[in-house]
């Protein structure tokens, strides 16, 4: 009698230990679940495009001339042009490409896009002085424009637009590496373990 008893007891010991590994299973499984999902969600909300913008101003003396009989009558067109350009940089993070290992808590950034600019210039002309002989045609307008966005590139280049478009893209992916520290998974780029901001824009090369 005392024997099954006891064989009763070890079963519902067995039993109740068995019940609790499964529950704690359980917990252990949903709180990895859960720390999926958010990471997931913040690539979500990292990935957006990132737009930093900037104004530039440029005034630039257009002349052209016709010459004839050998130079010595010459008919000159010209005019000043006044650039005002709207220029933005670009960062699309939907182009972000990424993996997510679960099993080693560890997320790797696989490549980031490149930057975006776009020149959007408004263009007045003053004082244009031309002639029968020398008129502003079609082609003089193209020169003017091709000549204007390579002046904007050049401003841009010599701007912090580029480096302020940059430093915002580090803000947003610095995002990631925010939450997966906090919920003890790493980030990774490049082979390495990223571990700080400072250490994401090294490597990043920004």
């Amino acid at each position: 009698m005392l024997k099954r008893i006891l064989i009763g007891v070890g079963v519902v010991v067995i039993g109740l230990l068995l019940f609790k590994y499964c529950d704690f299973k359980k917990e252990k499984e949903d709180e990895f679940d859960y720390n999926t999902n958010l990471i997931q969600q913040q690539i979500l909300n990292v990935g957006k495009l990132v737009v930093t913008e900037g104004h530039f101003s440029e005034v630039i003396t257009y002349k052209n001339s016709n010459k004839y009989f050998l130079d010595m009558i010459s008919f000159e067109k010209k005019a000043i042009v006044i650039v005002n350009a709207k220029v933005t940089v670009a960062y699309d993070l939907h182009q972000m490409k990424y993996d997510i290992d679960e099993k080693n808590k560890t997320i790797t950034i696989l490549s980031i896009p490149k930057e975006e600019i776009s020149i959007y210039p408004d263009i007045q002309y003053y004082d244009v002085e031309q002639s029968k002989l020398n008129e502003f045609t079609g082609a003089d307008y193209n020169k003017i424009n091709k000549n204007v966005k390579t002046r904007m590139a050049q401003k841009v280049e010599k701007s912090t637009l580029k480096t302020n478009a940059k430093n915002r893209l580090v803000s947003e992916i610095s995002k990631m590496l925010i939450l997966t520290n906090s919920l003890g998974w790493k980030l990774q780029y490049n082979g390495e373990v990223i571990e700080t901001e400072s250490q994401l824009k090294q490597d990043l090369k920004l």
